[in-house]
């Protein structure tokens, strides 16, 4: 069965995992480590991501966050392909890193986050990068130091989760470690993964159970939460699909959408293609490939073909372009 397409909108939040290809080692040093943690500080700096708990193992990796100005699929892809091609050229290798795509399932914050929280942050406990929890409270590889005011992550949403704890990050600090110790035996748990209403009424099999009866009842496997979750967000993912399919039918494409932007900056599309640095020139195609990218969702590759720019470039571009997005939108909509 083919997969679905991915759920988000902003606001949204996931539990990311990231799996190494054939389960090979994608974390070989400190270096690596500090190199992810900045991506991700960077993105999350950047408005992109809100970061709840996050755990780095050897062969693979889990986020907890919310979506914020960008997809979730573009940050991603910007986060992960920036990271595997920094990985070959540290460790003199080629080829791919991760296995094909992400696992994202989107989450319902009552009463997942705080479990989620947990989880990912007793990973290194439970596959033996750390002996105990008394080592974890200094482990820098994963969000927990963080929350403790071991490392500073200034980067992560430390407060919104103790906030859950007390009232202070000091008063929060020892209740939040009490409930660190409380799930130290529950080991791994697989309904934590994803699986919508199939993981909380005990799983394929209790749902077959279900099903020979009268009722009928929803699940998804890119959701965590209950039916009425479930049945919530794919109404609005249906909704949103929906728009965006209408918006690219309706869509100009690249050339015509070139000279829409040049005209309205009074620019000529030679000059905006031409390689410029000038700085209107700069803000056109700022907003040029936020429309194309953000807007309209296609790939940076045509643009980028387009400006004689790298795609990352165009990426780029595209996150600048998002600061007077109100004004670009005028011209597609």
């Amino acid at each position: 069965m083919p997969r679905g397409p991915r759920l988000d909108a902003p606001g949204v939040l996931h539990h990311v995992m990231v799996r190494g290809l054939d389960r090979q080692v994608i974390f070989q040093d400190d270096q690596d480590r500090e190199d992810f943690v900045r991506r991700i500080a960077g993105h999350a700096d950047a408005g992109a991501l809100t970061v709840y708990a996050w755990a780095l193992l050897p062969n693979h990796l889990h986020l907890l966050v919310r979506t914020g100005t960008r997809p979730l699929a573009r940050v991603m892809r910007s986060l992960l392909t920036g990271y595997a091609g920094a990985f070959n050229r540290h460790h003199k290798r080629i080829g791919h890193l991760f296995q094909n795509r992400y696992k994202s399932i989107v989450v319902e914050e009552e009463p997942y986050l705080l479990e989620l929280v947990r989880y990912l942050h007793l990973n290194p406990l439970r596959v033996g990068v750390v002996p105990d929890l008394r080592k974890l409270h200094g482990y820098p590889w994963t969000g927990h130091s963080a929350l403790l005011g071991r490392v500073p992550r200034p980067w992560q949403a430390t407060r919104e989760v103790l906030g859950r704890f007390g009232l202070t990050p000091r008063q929060a600090r020892p209740a939040y470690c009490g409930f660190m110790a409380a799930g130290l035996s529950q080991g791994r748990r697989p309904e934590l993964e994803g699986g919508g209403l199939l993981r909380s009424v005990g799983g394929w099999q209790a749902v077959q159970v279900l099903r020979r009866g009268r009722e009928t009842y929803l699940a998804d496997e890119r959701v965590l939460g209950s039916s009425e979750f479930v049945e919530t967000l794919r109404q609005e993912a249906d909704r949103t699909e929906r728009q965006r399919l209408r918006l690219r039918a309706q869509a100009p494409q690249l050339s015509t959408l070139i000279h829409q932007v040049a005209a309205a900056t009074r620019l000529s599309p030679a000059a905006l293609t031409g390689g410029g640095r000038a700085r209107a020139l700069a803000r056109a195609r700022d907003g040029l490939a936020y429309l194309w990218v953000e807007v309209l969702g296609h790939s940076g590759q045509a643009l980028a073909r387009a400006l004689a720019l790298h795609p990352v470039s165009v990426y780029r571009a595209a996150r600048r372009g998002q600061e007077q997005r109100a004004t670009w939108e005028r011209l597609v909509r």
